[in-house]
């Protein structure tokens, strides 16, 4: 567990002096702080890319897109993900958790402005129950040391969810707006 990780462990398994760790991480929680932080930040590039993709498709690719990079990202390394999820308390990252779901939320505000079939009014809203529903299910899993085989079968079903929430969410775009695509603001038709 943590309590038997130490700096002098950290170093010997790294190759490195006590004292080369100590110029870049004076303590345990900062070196641990630092590991969630490139965890997380590799997530949220996950989740960012796949946001990317998803630029102008339906809400359903969206949400395929979506939930399938997020649940790759977190499983990649179930046991890095388990343990972070602990340490994350422990270490007082709450400022970096907070900066990097920003960021992620972004991407997914960015992501649904383009949505070639749903319009969403409030889409900071729809964003963070986005990412805390995909969220939870998947810090449920991790704490249950899940198997491979309900992992894919919960993937499905909080795709299936958050698809049909960005449906019911989201206006229908009009039939036109999709034909010509969006209008240039101040643009004159020449006849």
């Amino acid at each position: 567990g943590l309590e038997r990780l130490t700096t002098t462990r950290v170093a010997a398994r790294a190759g490195v002096s006590v004292g080369s760790l100590y110029q870049y991480f004076p303590n345990k929680q900062s070196l641990l702080a630092s590991v969630l932080e490139r965890h997380l930040l590799k997530v949220v590039e996950a989740v960012e890319a796949a946001c990317l993709r998803a630029n102008g498709r339906s809400v359903t690719v969206m949400a395929d897109e979506l939930v399938q990079a997020f649940f790759e990202a977190k499983f990649a390394e179930p046991d890095v993900s388990r343990v972070l999820y602990a340490v994350a308390a422990e270490v007082g990252a709450d400022a970096v958790v907070a900066r990097l779901t920003q960021r992620s939320q972004r991407a997914l505000c960015d992501m649904l402005a383009t949505a070639s079939d749903r319009r969403f009014d409030d889409p900071a809203t729809v964003s963070f129950i986005l990412s805390t529903s995909i969220i939870g299910p998947v810090q449920a899993l991790l704490g249950s040391s899940a198997t491979h085989a309900l992992v894919g079968r919960v993937q499905e079903h909080v795709t299936s969810m958050v698809s049909a929430y960005l449906f019911q969410m989201g206006c229908e775009v009009q039939a036109e707006k999709r034909l010509r695509g969006p209008s240039l603001a101040g643009s004159s038709r020449r006849r």
